[in-house]
């Protein structure tokens, strides 16, 4: 069975009909098959029906660069109001999600990465020099969203992609991506950057702590639980 990668739930309001979208894992269908598309995802949006406000929260490495955009012009097009909540991290392909807000707002200790897109590809000369041009083309859809958003040049946003340049949420609001800074999270997803090039110190060192400390709280939970149940 696929694993989803995201969740939408609908609330009916008083004055208007809301969702909440909650994308908290690689977005898209991986090599392995995991995942669920955007095709799905789109197929569950409409399945909403008219809506006033979606919430939009992400917590994501990145993921299928078509899928991302895929979901990014369909919660553009919806005519609800669409609002973006970086909770941890929206990272490469989620990136290009996180900005189909209109509001975009990003708790203080989360982080936001872009990069040029990547490619495997298999075959004789011509072949690489097919994939290093639809590279090109993709690089250029993902700095255009940058672009709208950042309203930068083409040199200062083709610059960040190819330092693959992360961002702080006080970064990231100076720069333009994202509008409003919030009050930070405790999150407990754990994701594999190893594909990322240029992963800041402080972001390793957090997975280091978090990996060294979870046995311990883990324990901390399982005795606090024991004595809720003598207590009972």
């Amino acid at each position: 069975m696929k694993k989803p990668w995201y969740t939408i739930k609908a609330a009916a309001a008083k004055e208007k009909k809301t969702a909440e979208i909650m994308i908290y894992d690689e977005i898209g269908e991986s090599y392995w098959g995991d995942g669920v598309t955007a095709k799905q995802f789109v197929k569950d949006l409409q399945a909403l029906g008219v809506l006033d406000l979606i919430t939009l929260r992400i917590n994501s490495p990145g993921g299928n660069v078509f899928d991302a955009f895929a979901i990014y012009n369909a919660l553009v097009r919806n005519p609800a109001r669409v609002e973006t909540e970086i909770d941890g991290m929206a990272l490469s392909a989620a990136s290009i999600v996180a900005l189909a807000g209109e509001d975009v707002r990003m708790a203080s200790n989360a982080m936001f990465m872009v990069h040029n897109p990547y490619g495997i590809v298999m075959g004789d000369a011509s072949a690489m020099r097919k994939s290093a041009e639809m590279l090109d083309k993709m690089r250029d859809n993902l700095a255009d969203v940058y672009l709208t958003k950042t309203q930068k040049t083409v040199e200062q946003v083709h610059g960040w992609m190819d330092a693959e340049s992360w961002f702080t949420a006080e970064e990231a609001e100076a720069e333009g991506f994202v509008d409003h800074v919030t009050e930070s999270y405790a999150l407990a997803a754990r994701f594999d950057l190893s594909r990322f090039q240029r992963v800041p110190q402080s972001v390793l060192a957090l997975r280091h702590a978090r990996d060294h400390y979870q046995p311990q709280l883990l324990r901390l939970q399982q005795v606090a639980a024991q004595h809720r149940r003598r207590s009972a």
